[in-house]
């Protein structure tokens, strides 16, 4: 079982930036993969971004290609992202996940933090 921690969330102004992390312990899958996905209030989980362990190919959601950046810390087994340029719209749960994926399908992730909140102003 994989253990994900977040942290880095919280209050922003629209247009300003915050990082997330996300450390991973405990077993890991083949194919590994990380990602991050995020939930408003009375909305669906909606996928916004993933990374490959083995070669860091990166996938992202339309919404937020340009503005956010996942990456990946081999060595602290932690993952981040980073997000500019953000929204009020964007203000959600984001969640951490991880997975066996190789073609960074939602479907993959199966392991799941448990959140932390990102709010944006107006």
């Amino acid at each position: 079982q994989v253990q994900l921690v977040e942290s880095g969330g919280g209050l922003v102004q629209a247009g300003g930036s915050l990082r997330l992390s996300c450390a991973a312990s405990g077993r890991t899958f083949s194919n590994y993969a990380m990602g991050w996905f995020r939930q408003a209030p009375g909305k669906e989980r909606e996928f916004v971004a993933a990374i490959r362990w083995s070669d860091g190919r990166t996938k992202y959601a339309d919404s937020v290609k340009g503005r956010f950046t996942i990456s990946r810390d081999n060595a602290k087994n932690t993952v981040y992202l980073e997000m500019n340029s953000l929204k009020p719209e964007e203000t959600a749960v984001y969640y951490c996940a991880a997975g066996s994926s190789y073609f960074l399908l939602r479907t993959d992730f199966t392991s799941w933090g448990q959140g932390t909140q990102v709010t944006v102003s107006s």
